[in-house]
């Protein structure tokens, strides 16, 4: 079942999302996050609740959903590097409750699979997404089988080209990999909560909620999940009917 919640803008999307993230800011629960820019004012949100309020992230853990291959943790757009830099050096969950995959090693297929074991031991709560402008969750491209694991995938074109802006615009420095949770990884969340915002995210935001479920759109994917939450501003919901 999918909810949708409708806001004008990017910022009442993002006071939204706190709105029901806030309800598993608890001891013992697990978050799945994400990376990009769809999630900074979720996660301004939640830096200013820890600040001013006290929530305490000490018996949090959390679970990225993915990480570029090639990237080492110290690379500023890696994604170990984006989650310290904008949300867990701001408050104060412990750095081994923090996993986000690795793309360094030899073995990044059995590091992957790995990952997955660890999420099955410690299952996520809510697991944060944003969606591609070609209907992609996390790194998981069009095309991607619907019970995929945690695994490396080929960036498409259009997602190298979105995170180009990311790299100086510079498109020879934006990785061609990624170390992804897959899609059946993704379900097994117990809730979903996906912001959407921006016109360029409506014809996706589209094919998700009122397409076929199709591994054309991976995100259609969420209309078989039993609790999803999506938040999306005017822009993003232009081409809803």
């Amino acid at each position: 079942m999918i909810n949708v919640i409708r806001t004008k803008d990017y910022e009442e999307a993002s006071d939204k999302a706190f709105e029901v993230m806030k309800e598993y800011l608890k001891p013992g629960k697990v978050l799945g996050l994400a990376t990009g820019s769809t999630p900074l004012g979720l996660y301004a949100r939640m830096v200013k609740d820890h600040q001013e309020n006290g929530t305490s992230y000490k018996e949090i853990r959390s679970f990225n959903l993915d990480e570029y291959v090639g990237l080492p943790i110290s690379h500023p757009e890696s994604y170990y590097a984006f989650m310290h830099h904008n949300l867990f050096d701001h408050i104060d969950i412990p750095e081994e409750n923090t996993h986000v995959p690795s793309g360094l090693g030899e073995d990044l297929e059995g590091q992957a699979r790995h990952y997955d074991e660890m999420i099955d031991a410690c299952p996520v709560d809510i697991q944060l997404l944003g969606i591609g402008s070609d209907g992609h969750i996390a790194f998981n491209e069009p095309g991607t089988p619907f019970d995929s694991g945690t695994h490396v995938t080929d960036l498409a074109e259009s997602t190298i080209k979105d995170n180009c802006r990311f790299f100086d615009n510079d498109i020879t420095k934006v990785p061609t990999q990624a170390v992804t949770q897959g899609i059946g990884t993704i379900m097994k969340a117990k809730a979903i909560l996906l912001i959407a915002t921006g016109s360029n995210k409506a014809k996706a935001v589209k094919e998700m909620l009122e397409g076929p479920v199709d591994v054309s759109c991976p995100a259609s994917i969420l209309q078989r999940h039993e609790n999803v939450t999506v938040i999306i501003d005017e822009d993003a919901a232009a081409l809803l009917g």
